[in-house]
């Protein structure tokens, strides 16, 4: 998984672009994941880990968004992602919404593993969109493999 996030750094290093990540339920990996490559700070302006939905309206998202399509949403992730982009002011941004195998009380969904994440490109105005559902046990091997899509996910967007 280093090796795509350092594919990605030196891909942004090369076009001189720039990212920012809005994420829930990976709770700031993808950032860490990021910042372990040196050269991480040219291409890295911002990161928010946003667990509560108070905060996700903070950063931009809408709360209709939320309240009609749930917290764990496509819809929600394309906000996200567009609204970290939109705040740092980067190419390219990222939102991350889920749930790890776990129910939340609080925002009540049929699917209790299931993970959206949406790559914004802001100087296209396009969003990559994908899901996924975590399959491990352990929530910090689920994290990990949201992470590494994603990864592959930016590999692909910034290639275009």
């Amino acid at each position: 998984m280093l090796e795509k996030a350092e594919r990605v750094v030196n891909l942004l290093i090369e076009r001189k672009e720039q990212i920012a990540t809005m994420e829930s339920c990976t709770g700031g990996g993808l950032a860490n994941m990021i910042t372990n490559i040196p050269g991480a700070s040219e291409i890295l302006l911002y990161s928010a880990v946003t667990y509560s939905n108070e905060y996700k309206i903070k950063m931009g998202v809408l709360k209709e968004t939320i309240d009609k399509y749930t917290v764990y949403s496509m819809e929600t992730a394309t906000e996200m992602a567009r609204a970290i982009s939109t705040f740092a002011h980067s190419d390219y941004g990222v939102g991350i919404t889920g749930k790890l195998k776990r129910s939340d009380p609080n925002n009540i969904t049929e699917n209790d593993d299931l993970v959206y994440f949406v790559i914004y490109d802001r100087n296209k105005d396009l969003f990559y969109k994908d899901s996924l559902s975590v399959t491990k046990e352990e929530r910090v091997e689920n994290k990990d493999m949201v992470i590494e899509k994603v990864l592959d996910g930016l590999i692909e967007a910034i290639k275009k």
